[in-house]
Order: C-alpha cells, then structure tokens, then sequence
C-alpha cells in the first residue's frame, strides 16, 4: 500500500511538503517555507514526527520547496537527502539568506521589545546560519544525476528529470510494487515555462499511474515570452527616456538570470541607451556564479553567449553592489538607473529601500516579473494600492507598475495540460501548489480535456493510491 499526505502546499501555493509512504518507509518530498498569509506556520511544530522520515528528496532550490529544511534536521530528521548537485548549491544560498534575514529581524525586534520591557513574548527564528551550516555537514546528501535510475530501497526506485523551472530543478518518478505490479508516481515540483531564456525545455513524463501536479497558473495562460519581452523592453526605453528609473523585484534563481539575458541582449544590439544597470542583491549575485557554474545545463542562448564573449550573462553597463554601502551608493543616481533588487514578492530585502527613495516619483517604473502571493507587499501594489508602508513610514505609490507574467517560470494552463496528455497509463491528477480558485479551474479543464480523474489535494489529508 503506498499513502501521500501533504502539509503544505495544498489549496496555496507555498509550503511545500508531501510525505510518500510505502511499505512503512516514509519519503518526504520537499520541506518548503510559508510565504505571504500563511507565514505564521513556519514557527508552528511539524504536524508530524520528524524522526519517522526515512528520506528527503527536494524539487528544487526555491524557498517554499527548501526553507523549512534547517527546522526539519533540528526537530530531529536524521534520513538522507536526495537532490542535484546544483539544487543542493542553490539551497545552501538560499537557506543561508533566509537564515540571516530572520537574524537580523529578531534582532530589530529584540531592540524594540527590550525597550518595551516584552522579550519574554518574542518569537525566535526558526533556525540560524548555524543550523544552516549544520543542515550541509551533518545530514548525507546525495546527487543523482538526471534521467537515470537508482534503487532507493528494495522494491521503490526513483529518477529524477528536469522541470526546466529553475536551475537543477526536477521532477521526480517514484516506481514501486502494488499486488504484484510496478506502479508509477510522480511529483513534478514547478514545472517550467518553456521560454528558452535561461534554461532547456521542461523535459517529458511519459507514463505515470499518479501524478501530484503543481497548479500555480492553472487559471490562466501567460502571454507569449516574445510579447512579454517586447512589452519588457518598451517600458525600460520609454522610463529612460523620460530619464526615469526602472525598479525591478526579482528573485535571485532564475528570474534574475533571464532578465540579465535580456539586457544583455539589448547591449550587444546597441538597444539601450546609456544608462546605469545594478544588480543589487548579494544573493542574486552569488546565485549567478553558480549559474555560471552549471553552464552545460543552460539554453542554447546561454551556450551562444559564452562562446561569443565569454560570460553568459555580464556586459559593460551591468554593475554588481555587494556591499549596503554600494547599495546605498545606488541612491545618489538620479536618473537612467535599472535596479534589479530582492526579495521577489517585496517582502524583504534591498527593494524596499529603492521603493522608498522611488516609488512616490510619476517619472519612474516598477516592473513585476514573477508571482506575487497573496499577502506580500508586491501583491499589494499590482492590485492597486495608492499607498505602501514601509519601515513604518506612509509613501504614495506614483510610479508606474507593470506586470510582465510571461517570464513565469511556471507553466500556465495551457504548459500543464500538454504536459500531462502526454503521459501514458495515468489513472489520477492531483493538484497541489495553487490556490483554491485557480485549481478549481484547472480541475474542470483537465477533466474534460482529458477524460481522467482530478482531484484537489487537502491539507493533511490521507491519499491512499
């Protein structure tokens, strides 16, 4: 018998985290951070024993696939770790600044709170770097290598394929014995958009008895990566020459990436104009050393470039700021900067001190090129807030806000359901990561489409296949 329940990631999108078990081995897929709304149950307890958990295999190195891992190991989890290579070097980044800014936050609020006579009442992070450090060096981990399978125990074997979502991204195929038949079932993690900017297509699946499927976009379908790139580039020449700036929040894997690849492209076609380009984020340019580490699991594109001038993705006007003095140095420069600047969702990180020196300027841009949660800052202002706080303090919104939703490196509607009419012997789709809505219709459009059994997962609730 083999029994999935999910605590997370069930009717929303974040928090990923399903528990496999199969002949009373219990294989966890993903162990990934609340964002948006549900923040506040990163601190609760697992609703589960930690200690019970056999093996761990992680997606992909996004926050709400990886973030919660540092807790995992600290309530007990002592089981091995199965990722790729590059997955495993993009979570220790991203656990290590998720680490520190939750550091740094208890901090500020312990200032407050001691003032106020309130310590005792203070929520302490959930892990530190230390954890971090202790997450790398004292758990196993092991690297299988895409499109090959390995035996994980007697009876259950696994391989991993790439999700063209991010770098090392995968989705996963777990084949086991059910009354003396191989059973298949997959979890695809985020599977990607197709858009050939940074990475290779999302690789096929092709047969599955069960399918646990994200549904980020289930509702809709992105506009095509050439309109989108079209509408990118006009909103950055129109901003600069009106000798405006161009914020642009952007999460530090891949997002970052494919935009650096579109400015550079502009550059080498002598498209822009002389201006100013920072990538101001610490994470985001570590994240694309590694990148340029795993050159040969990049597109065509990325391929092309590093032939022609050996980088992938700098160029002359492309200026790092590592440093908070560099950041704030950012703030002298008046006009024709385009900031790229963390976190994805404003809810954290150096974007919101260039929202705070910017937003309230009409002859500006904020450009949102990735998905926004409900909840988060960035959510706030695409859906038209006139007014965003920040550090406490009230600032009018003026600039001009775009959002660009064909850089998703999520599949839409359309990506998901050619993905999955591919898929041979599939008795039943599961939809996990995307909110209740949006699955609803998905649901409906993947029942008539084709003709198979949907259903939409709850939290906590036993799936027995």
């Amino acid at each position: 018998m083999a029994i999935v329940q999910s605590y997370g990631a069930t009717q929303e999108v974040t928090g990923s985290c399903h528990i496999l078990t199969i002949e009373n081995k219990k294989i966890m897929i993903d162990c990934g951070m609340f964002q948006g709304e549900y923040e506040e149950q990163n601190a609760k307890p697992f609703e589960f024993n930690p200690r019970e958990i056999d093996y761990l295999f992680i997606t992909h190195g996004h926050l709400d696939h990886v973030g919660r891992l540092p807790k995992l190991i600290k309530e007990g989890f002592e089981g091995k770790i199965y990722t790729t290579l590059a997955t495993m070097d993009l979570s220790y980044l991203i656990l290590m600044d998720s680490a520190k800014i939750m550091s740094e936050d208890f901090n500020t609020r312990y200032k407050k709170a001691l003032r106020k006579n309130r310590t005792k009442k203070l929520q302490k992070p959930i892990y530190t770097p230390l954890d971090v450090e202790k997450t790398f060096t004292q758990i196993e981990w092991i690297n299988p290598e895409y499109n090959t399978y390995y035996n994980l125990y007697e009876g259950i074997s696994f391989r991993f394929k790439d999700a063209g979502h991010i770098l090392g991204s995968g989705f996963i195929e777990f084949s086991f014995i059910k009354n003396g038949k191989s059973k298949t079932i997959v979890f695809s993690g985020d599977i990607g958009n197709n858009n050939h900017l940074v990475l290779p297509d999302l690789q096929k699946c092709t047969s599955a008895d069960y399918l646990y499927v994200e549904s980020t976009y289930g509702d809709r379908e992105h506009q095509s990566i050439q309109k989108s790139i079209k509408e990118f580039k006009k909103v950055i020449l129109t901003t600069l020459e009106h000798k405006g700036n161009i914020l642009i929040p952007s999460f530090a894997i891949e997002r970052t990436q494919e935009i650096l690849c579109i400015l550079k492209e502009m550059y080498d076609n002598n498209e822009l104009p002389k201006c100013k380009i920072y990538l101001d984020s610490p994470m985001a340019i570590r994240t694309t050393k590694i990148y340029n580490t795993y050159t040969q699991n990049l597109s065509r594109q990325c391929q092309k470039n590093l032939k022609k001038d050996g980088s992938v993705f700098q160029f002359d006007l492309l200026t790092y700021t590592v440093t908070p003095e560099a950041s704030k140095g950012i703030n002298d420069i008046k006009t024709k900067a385009i900031i790229i600047a963390g976190s994805g969702m404003c809810n954290g990180g150096r974007i919101l001190h260039h929202f705070k020196h910017r937003i309230w300027n009409k002859n500006n841009a904020i450009i949102f090129v990735g998905y926004q949660a409900q909840g988060t800052l960035g959510r706030e202002i695409i859906d038209g807030a006139k007014w965003i706080n920040i550090y406490g303090e009230d600032i009018i919104v003026k600039a001009s806000i775009h959002t660009i939703n064909g850089f998703s490196a999520h599949a839409d509607q359309k990506g998901i359901i050619k993905w999955i009419k591919k898929i041979k012997k599939l008795k039943k789709v599961f939809l996990i990561h995307g909110e209740k809505e949006n699955q609803k219709i998905l649901k409906d459009v993947l029942t008539k489409e084709l003709d198979r059994k949907v259903k939409i997962v709850k939290y906590k609730e036993k799936v027995i296949l």
